[in-house]
């Protein structure tokens, strides 16, 4: 069976990402804040001119440096106030988005530095070592290579390590008025951003978000949120706190399209600190909140909580990972029964959005939400193919289509045609729906591991370990401690061979970001289950995980 959204899509009519939120190049804009460095409001802020402005600029000098339709310009940074400016700029000048974590290793950069093929990379002063390293591991030249911050804003910034101050990419103001942003003749088709998402293969791919996919995304989340009817009345209060990163797709959407189509003021956060985000939601008097699942957690259980006040929050939303429900009423008790804690369940090949909630219900369960505007969804069997039968208690694969599914993997058909089929994609994802068309996910038949709403390869980490001379064979599984999931590795070490529990994480460490780090732990084993064919037999050790109450 079909399942469908209760509600159309809007027509889009604009051509671009960039023309569908400020309409005109040049007509004068209301004076409205777009956005604020959390930090320093008072003095470090833009208004929807002035981020138009300043993006055309960077469009300008981006074109003059040599950027050519369709290239890619690879952001390696934590979140800034000119960060919205650098990824607007980006596509007004014809370039593609592709952000990198920037906790990212040398290693795990390179890959992305290389698969994307970018032709400039912009990264913060205080990851440029990494950068230079990556670059360098990739034949990326120096040349090509920006330090990024919010030093423009006063007219500062300079060049080290060779390496020139991003003003260089920055044309003058009568530049930048006088610039014409591209206008695509097809938004359907033409790349906006390549967020990039690891797969079961291992390695991170680019997913392909077009200038469509977003505004297609944007329009189904307020369709969503216009339900409430109270829409209007809380918009004219609306505050926003960007605590997500913009590198990551969630981040991009929410706060670089969503927030400002919307029209209210963001609080950007240089970087996620739980007391100061409570510092700021207390300051600047946020009225909306869209969070990922450990936030949720450290609401609920953090006693500092109860020590600030939170009474302006009206809206709360979470997504990236599961949350269970009971985490959820506990974090409502912040709020006296005031507030309903909604969750939503999407990808970054959806565009970040495939279900969610009308603010005007109330959440009691794990439902994930409706199908949202112009989006179908089936629920297939994986063995057969087929859809399964329509019961509330059926559970299959999901598989989607609509206006924000992605264009495709990358330069990488061989995925894409593995992970769609006849214009859906198959999500990998298990889920049920209820007879009032209400979604719960209830597992994974992807290997996906969700760290804090990443997503971790066990491919990868066990690719990694193998490359130790002590490891003979591994197989990584995610646990879940204290209810978040963690990434734990089953080793075999070769004969004769010794190693602590340890030594083996120090060697995922030093080679990985953060949140890849083996915090589920190590367990030592004979050998590693496999099938027939030399596939990981996963529910095997999850099964083992299970019995394991300490390592």
């Amino acid at each position: 069976m079909v399942y469908e959204s209760s509600w159309q899509l809007a027509p889009i009519k604009s051509p671009s990402l960039h023309e569908w939120i400020f309409g005109s190049q040049s007509d004068p804009i209301p004076h409205k804040i777009a956005f604020l460095d959390a930090v320093r409001p008072d003095t470090h802020y833009l208004t929807v001119a002035a981020w138009r402005q300043w993006s055309k600029r960077v469009a300008a000098g981006l074109q003059k440096a040599g950027l050519q339709p369709g290239d890619r310009v690879l952001v390696y940074s934590g979140n800034t106030l000119f960060y919205p400016v650098l990824f607007m700029g980006i596509l007004m000048a014809g370039g593609v988005f592709t952000g990198a974590n920037p906790t990212y290793v040398p290693r795990e950069l390179a890959h992305q530095l290389k698969d994307s093929g970018a032709r400039f990379m912009v990264s913060s002063g205080a990851s440029l070592e990494v950068a230079l390293d990556a670059a360098g591991k990739v034949g990326f030249s120096k040349d090509n290579i920006f330090i990024f911050n919010d030093e423009i804003y006063q007219g500062s910034g300079a060049s080290r390590l060779g390496v020139k101050y991003w003003d260089a990419l920055v044309a003058s103001n009568l530049e930048g008025s006088q610039f014409q942003w591209t206008r695509h003749a097809d938004p359907k088709s033409t790349t906006a951003v390549i967020n990039y998402s690891s797969g079961t293969t291992g390695v991170a791919k680019g997913v392909e978000i077009t200038h469509y996919n977003y505004m297609a995304t944007s329009s189904q989340m307020i369709q969503l949120m216009e339900q409430d009817p109270d829409y209007e009345k809380n918009l004219k209060v609306a505050r926003g706190l960007c605590v997500l990163p913009l590198y990551h797709a969630f981040g991009q959407v929410s706060y670089c399209s969503i927030g400002p189509k919307r029209g209210f003021p963001i609080y950007i956060m240089p970087k996620f600190d739980f007391l100061e985000f409570l510092g700021y939601i207390q300051a600047h008097r946020i009225t909306e909140l869209l969070i990922v699942p450990p936030i949720v957690t450290a609401l609920a259980k953090h006693p500092a909580s109860r020590k600030v006040d939170l009474s302006s929050v009206g809206y709360v939303s979470c997504g990236g990972a599961p949350l269970s429900s009971a985490l959820a009423r506990e974090a409502e008790t912040l709020w006296g029964g005031k507030l309903n804690i909604k969750q939503g369940y999407g990808m970054t090949e959806t565009t970040v959005v495939a279900t969610g909630m009308n603010p005007a219900d109330i959440s009691t369960d794990s439902s994930v939400g409706v199908l949202v505007a112009g989006l179908r969804a089936r629920l297939v069997d994986p063995k057969t193919g087929k859809d399964v039968p329509v019961h509330p208690d059926s559970t299959g694969e999901v598989w989607v289509q609509g206006p924000n599914i992605m264009k495709g993997y990358w330069r990488n058909p061989t995925a894409t045609a593995g992970t769609m089929s006849d214009g859906w994609l198959k999500t990998g994802d298990m889920a049920r729906v209820d007879e009032n068309g209400r979604w719960f996910i209830v597992d994974r038949l992807k290997e996906l591991i969700k760290v804090k709403g990443f997503q971790v390869a066990p491919a990868e980490l066990e690719g990694l370990l193998l490359e130790n001379p002590k490891v003979a064979d591994v197989g990584v599984v995610g646990v879940v401690i204290q209810g978040n999931e963690c990434p734990r590795a089953y080793v075999a070490l070769k004969p004769g061979m010794t190693a602590t529990k340890k030594e083996i994480s120090e060697f995922v460490e030093k080679q990985t970001t953060r949140y890849k780090w083996l915090t589920g732990g190590v367990a030592f084993v004979d050998e590693i289950p496999k099938n027939p064919s030399g596939k990981i037999l996963r529910k095997a050790l999850r099964d083992l995980a299970a019995k394991d109450s300490k390592l």
